[in-house]
């Protein structure tokens, strides 16, 4: 046995070797400061235990905790054209999507899925914000819509958890076509009869808030949530006045008439649930069956 090969040389590797250690186990609570380990924030919704804080919250987890034992089908998205106008500032386009796909995993900003919430089948779309802003581009747009015309044909109510920072200036007039498609889309659901709500969750901005949610027939807010077209900085500059305190947050715009209803994180999914079976006038399932609308029953 060789002392330096077979004992020495491992040990020295082993000190120089990077550890593949996880990144933010830890994660600080923006309101108190406070760390919060990953685990315990993500069994608790990404609600921040001690604060009541809640922070971004995945895609798949949302669909994950709104339909019943986590059990969804994914619904896919059309496939457009990356970057139709061959966009660059300080980078191309095109890599900036390649980086925020191999970041997140996803294609683009909008998951959509469909399964039973408390027995009645549902669809729903979340927009993920940690995808460049949850920005509202023409993938997004094609599955705002590809999502709203599925609840259409399957005659099911249409739940959209909304986060962005408005359209995506990378796609000019190509983003900004997005609102009325999406616009005409609401109004498809609005001719079938089917429920459409819509839950706003932190940031909702821009072109986003312009269109498709404000459009629903309930909106539901996440505590804390900052809701608006333009931020309040801008406002701020536009005015010249200093803006009230909470302005554009949940709670102000609930009392403003903005909003229907401020819901916590961990009631949201029984909120929907409520909702919907009362929109369709359908009865809770007994022993958990699901409860399947009829598209010429909801017409």
């Amino acid at each position: 046995m060789n002392w330096l090969t077979n004992v020495v040389r491992p040990k020295i590797k082993s000190l120089l070797t990077k550890k593949d250690t996880p990144e933010n186990l830890w994660i600080k609570c923006p309101e108190t400061g406070e760390m919060v380990f990953h685990r315990d924030l993500e069994a608790n919704l990404y609600v921040v235990p001690s604060s009541g804080h809640h922070m971004r919250m995945p895609a798949k987890a949302r669909l994950d905790t709104l339909f019943d034992r986590g059990e969804w089908t994914a619904i896919p998205s059309p496939t457009v054209t990356p970057d139709p106008l061959k966009f660059r500032d300080e980078r191309r386009y095109v890599d900036r999507i390649k980086d925020a796909r191999a970041k997140t995993g996803k294609d683009d900003a909008v998951q959509i899925g469909f399964g039973t919430v408390e027995g009645l089948v549902l669809t729903a779309a979340v927009q993920d914000f940690e995808f460049m802003g949850g920005s509202l581009g023409m993938a997004a747009g094609e599955a705002i819509v590809t999502a709203m015309l599925t609840a259409r044909d399957r005659g099911t109510p249409f739940v959209l958890f909304v986060a962005s920072g408005g359209a995506r200036m990378q796609e000019g007039i190509l983003s900004l076509m997005q609102m009325p498609r999406t616009t005409v889309a609401v109004q498809a659901l609005r001719r079938a009869k089917l429920p459409y709500f819509v839950v706003l969750t932190n940031p909702t901005t821009g072109g986003v808030t312009a269109s498709y949610a404000m459009l629903g027939d309930v909106h539901i807010a996440e505590p804390g949530a900052l809701i608006g077209f333009a931020g309040p900085r801008v406002i701020e500059q536009t005015i010249r006045e200093k803006l009230p305190e909470g302005f554009q947050r949940s709670e102000y715009l609930f009392d403003h008439g903005m909003v229907d209803m401020v819901v916590p994180r961990h009631q949201i999914r029984g909120t929907i649930a409520n909702l919907a079976h009362l929109f369709m006038k359908k009865d809770r399932p007994k022993h958990g069956t699901a409860v399947v609308p009829v598209a010429d029953e909801a017409a």
